[in-house]
């Protein structure tokens, strides 16, 4: 889709020429602020903050928060919400209620993308840019054209999510509603189970333009193919030629066929914010998750009704606290209009597992072409070899020639030697690999770690397969666990290793592989690969490979231990060679 690629990349181009300079007043962000689950990770994140501003990898003159959940209960992205607005008037006083704020929820131990556990899924690295665009960077380009035709109010989106979108040039998305204000884009009905879907008012025009604006009757929330066509969501394709649907999540649709309009991110004026931080005030601390698209959506529109306020199916946990909760959540923002922006032409991307990144960065090209990724971003990798279809993605690292990497998989911010073949659909991160045969679908992350003062690392390395939630109760049970799709049990066996409660970190009630005590500590970043190539091998071979005379952490304490200050210096050291190396190769063509 030309407009799209073209809209997007202006809109790059525009952030590029922003980054490192003072922002003129109403053209960008008053305030971004990013959540984050704990002190642990506030840390990290306002490092990395300091460091881009510091490079001048960001628009200055910014006011750049990073707001923390408090300690106990998980609160969800709509505890986050009223927590941060809390934040912002205890900050500013009366003074927030004339700013635009751009909140993005990146709280959360992307258990199901493990290489953006530790920094950030908010700094995850894409490959695009020079210096390298996290998707910090990117959803700051995408949102560029907003804060300029946005009233004060705060923009909530998620840290794993990219919106593309292309309007008429004499066109904008406005947010200047009472209310909320939430953006539309066209979904298969499968894409519609997984998020939230718009019944829009049938009084609406049906003009089919790029950009239209709507009033939403009511908004469901994960609905099944049913209730949408239950509620009227459903619309049929005619031939008024709207664009092939997002491929996003979404595949193209044919002519005529059914689709749904589905969220992604939504807008709150002053007034409705101040009514949400007013009513967190009176309910004091939260004791439940409180979803902020499930639970503040659902309530929002002329047909809004309490019913989903009593279903639990979506839940994790369900307290006692969280019905009454979301009963006095409808009851204040009942009548409160939803109005919705519809993007016809437009894609929402999600990459917060390991499969969706390994699809957008290395086989689907739609992405790729709509955003100008690069199979080879900022990075020494002399022999990038061209595949039709699917091609390996190499971000901020350095590969010796003599490597191989496998198309279908991505490495970042490593080091690779000569001897070193990477198999198909993997994922290396943060490591230096000096000889090794990884085989397909593998997944490796190194952390460099402070324990008891002294500088360590750890590499936690399992199959793409692996679900990394997937818990047991008890010891037992342990065989029903797999690690590399081999009987975790008969790993321990292989490892040397005795299945007790000892083995695992955290609650002895959910044992799983995020929280086995498997990986061992080295003094060295590439004796830590080493060790844990071993233990992936010797699982494959089923061959004995003792760690018993080791110190192990699971991956859950190697997040406690984290050393962010080092593994930012590793990257920086990575950075300046790249640097070098470009400029000797430069002046050698000149």
């Amino acid at each position: 889709m030309a407009s799209l690629r073209e809209a997007t990349l202006r809109k790059l181009q525009l952030f590029s020429e922003m980054r490192g300079k003072p922002v003129v007043s109403g053209k960008f962000w008053d305030v971004v602020a990013i959540t984050a689950a704990d002190e642990k990770q506030e840390l990290a994140y306002k490092q990395q903050l300091s460091e881009k501003l510091k490079r001048k990898e960001l628009p200055l003159g910014v006011q750049y928060h990073v707001f923390t959940d408090p300690a106990g209960t998980k609160i969800g992205n709509g505890g986050s919400t009223l927590f941060s607005l809390q934040c912002l008037e205890n900050l500013y006083g009366d003074k927030w209620n004339s700013f635009t704020v751009l909140l993005i929820h990146s709280g959360g131990y992307s258990q199901r993308l493990p290489n953006a556990s530790a920094l950030g899924k908010i700094f995850t690295a894409l490959p695009l840019g020079e210096p390298i665009y996290q998707m910090l960077e990117l959803k700051l380009a995408m949102y560029m054209d907003f804060p300029s035709h946005m009233k004060p109010g705060v923009l909530v989106t998620c840290a794993d999510d990219i919106e593309l979108y292309s309007i008429g040039d004499s066109e904008y998305v406005a947010f200047d509603q009472p209310g909320f204000t939430a953006l539309a884009h066209p979904s298969s009905l499968a894409v519609g189970t997984t998020h939230g879907v718009f019944v829009l008012n049938s009084a609406s025009s049906s003009q089919h333009g790029d950009l239209e604006y709507k009033q939403c009757h009511r908004f469901l929330h994960k609905p099944s193919i049913e209730k949408m066509h239950h509620f009227n969501a459903v619309h049929r394709r005619g031939s008024f030629g709207l664009q092939d649907l997002s491929r996003g999540d979404t595949a193209s649709l044919p002519l005529h066929s059914e689709y749904v309009y589905t969220d992604s991110l939504f807008y709150m004026d002053h007034k409705s914010a101040k009514k949400l931080l007013d009513f967190y005030e009176s309910v004091g601390p939260l004791h439940c998750e409180i979803d902020a698209y499930g639970d503040f959506l659902q309530a929002l529109g002329p047909g809004a009704t309490a019913e989903y306020t009593r279903n639990t199916s979506h839940v994790t946990k369900e307290e006692s606290q969280l019905l009454d909760m979301r009963q006095k959540i409808f009851h204040l923002l009942k009548g409160t209009p939803l109005n919705v922006v519809v993007l016809n032409n437009s894609r929402f991307y999600h990459i917060g597992t390991t499969e969706e990144y390994l699809l957008h960065f290395t086989s689907d090209s739609t992405l790729r072409s709509e955003l100008g990724l690069q199979s080879s971003a900022f990075s020494v990798f002399p022999n990038v070899p061209e595949y039709p279809r699917e091609t390996p993605c190499v971000i901020h690292s350095i590969l010796d020639s003599g490597c191989y990497v496998a198309p279908g998989s991505v490495v970042e911010y490593s080091r690779l030697g000569p001897e070193v073949s990477i198999g198909e659909k993997c994922i290396i991160s943060g490591s230096v690999i000096v000889k090794a045969v990884l085989p397909p679908y593998s997944f490796m992350c190194s952390l460099s770690l402070q324990i008891n003062g002294h500088l360590e690392y750890s590499t936690m390395v399992f199959g793409m397969q692996d679900n990394l939630k997937s818990s047991v109760k008890t010891i037992s049970d342990l065989k029903k666990l797999e690690f590399y799709g081999v009987c975790f049990q008969s790993c321990l066996d292989i490892w040397n290793l005795k299945a007790t409660e000892e083995l695992f970190s955290g609650s002895k009630t959910h044992l799983s592989l995020w929280t086995a005590r498997i990986f061992p500590v080295c003094p060295s970043l590439s004796e830590s690969v080493a060790v844990s190539l071993g233990m992936l091998s010797a699982v494959q071979s089923h061959s004995p490979f003792s760690l018993s005379n080791f110190k192990l952490l699971s991956i859950q304490e190697m997040l406690l231990y984290k050393d962010v200050q080092n593994m930012l210096a590793y990257r920086e050291q990575i950075f300046l060679e790249i640097s070098s190396n470009k400029k000797q190769s430069d002046s050698e063509k000149s």
